[in-house]
């Protein structure tokens, strides 16, 4: 799964970074992994924008971020109630 596919409040852990369809390289990558999003790291999606778009604020830690969607694209993410449940949701 990845970030933007959170529900508003969902609590998450990212899993691992990667790149999508073109619309971002790898530097970007990089950045979001010095920004903090790393495996292990907990994450929570807490607003979309206007019309349940972009920007979407996030949570990594105890740091807030505004992401847009191609960024939280290539976040993957378990939620934590997949994590706990063993996969059952």
């Amino acid at each position: 799964m990845i970030l933007s596919e959170l529900k508003m409040g969902q609590h998450a852990t990212v899993t691992g970074l990667r790149l999508t369809d073109g619309a971002v390289d790898a530097s970007l990558l990089q950045r979001l992994g010095e920004l903090g999003f790393l495996p292990g790291e907990p994450v929570r999606l807490l607003r979309r924008g206007p019309g349940g778009r972009e920007p979407l604020a996030v949570q990594v830690g105890d740091t807030l971020f505004a992401l847009r969607l191609a960024e939280a694209g290539c976040i993957e993410v378990m939620p934590l109630d997949v994590a706990v449940n063993g996969g059952a949701a």
